[in-house]
């Protein structure tokens, strides 16, 4: 009898307590995962979001952030071949990247 994570390749939703972007500027972090959604308020070029999942370090739980950056969306897209990795978010004038 056929299994259903044998055949299905549905994305779950990203788990780990709520963090503001904010608290993470300058930490080092494990940057695991992210998903992209259509925002509700396209504040952005984009008219999307990011739900980032990373951990602290390698023995923390995780945890997730979201973000409308249209720079970090571009990041994550970019380099989302590479993840897991380990980066800081930086805060320069009024935009975020990874550094």
């Amino acid at each position: 009898m056929k299994r259903f994570s044998d055949f299905a390749n549905e994305e779950g939703q990203l788990e780990g307590g709520k963090v503001k972007l904010d608290d993470l500027l300058n930490k080092e972090v494990i940057l695991s995962s992210f998903r992209l959604a259509d925002s509700k308020f396209s504040r952005n070029k984009s008219g999307k979001y990011a739900t980032v999942q990373f951990k602290y370090d390698e023995t923390s739980r995780p945890h997730v952030f979201f973000t409308g950056s249209d720079v970090l969306i571009e990041q994550f897209e970019k380099y989302k071949t590479e993840l897991p990795f380990v980066a800081r978010i930086k805060k320069i004038d009024r935009y975020y990247t990874l550094g």
